[in-house]
């Protein structure tokens, strides 16, 4: 083998790094989205129709990371039936004196659970803007999956826990949002 295969073999293998590089969080996410790995959850366009006897407690955990908000659940828990919608609110005060941008990050445990529990809407899936001052109230409907029935690996699951982090965001951009209930 002569120096210039020898270079451009080692050039390919260096690009083909560099491309999997940049792919591997969009790979990683779309993954997770699939799989429920890690506990990420479902997004659904239309509930089952399907509503099982099983009833699962689902229980909602706020958290803030360096965010000057307070973010609470309304409810500490709800017993849905698998495939039944659910209807949770949660809320969110801005303490200070400024506009914050904010996004909020989920997820669910069991981690196995994830790919059962499905939200259809939700707070969480844009940016929020909460002005200096206010309190939002914010809604997330979502149900589990009557598919988890005939997962064998769930069959011990009662209890689903759905936590959120509320953080701030760098890049303020346009009007608040408006999905919030007021």
């Amino acid at each position: 083998m002569n120096n210039r295969t020898l270079a451009l073999g080692f050039g390919a293998a260096a690009l083909g790094m560099l491309g999997l590089a940049f792919a591997s969080k969009p790979l990683y996410d779309t993954f997770c989205r699939v799989t429920g790995f890690g506990g990420t959850t479902q997004v659904a366009e239309a509930a089952p129709e399907e509503v099982l006897d099983r009833t699962v407690n689902v229980r909602f955990d706020s958290n803030v990371m360096n965010a000057p908000v307070q973010f609470r659940a309304l409810q500490t828990s709800m017993d849905v039936h698998l495939g039944e919608h659910g209807l949770a609110f949660f809320e969110v005060t801005n303490t200070s004196d400024r506009d914050v941008s904010l996004m909020a990050s989920y997820n669910v445990t069991p981690h196995r659970a994830g790919i059962y529990y499905n939200k259809l809407e939700c707070f969480c899936f844009e940016e929020r803007i909460v002005e200096a001052g206010e309190t939002k109230k914010l809604p997330v409907v979502y149900f589990v999956s009557p598919e988890m029935d005939a997962d064998s690996n769930l069959a011990d699951v009662r209890t689903i826990t759905l936590s959120y982090t509320f953080y701030e965001t760098d890049n303020f951009r346009g009007a608040a949002k408006s999905a919030a209930l007021n």
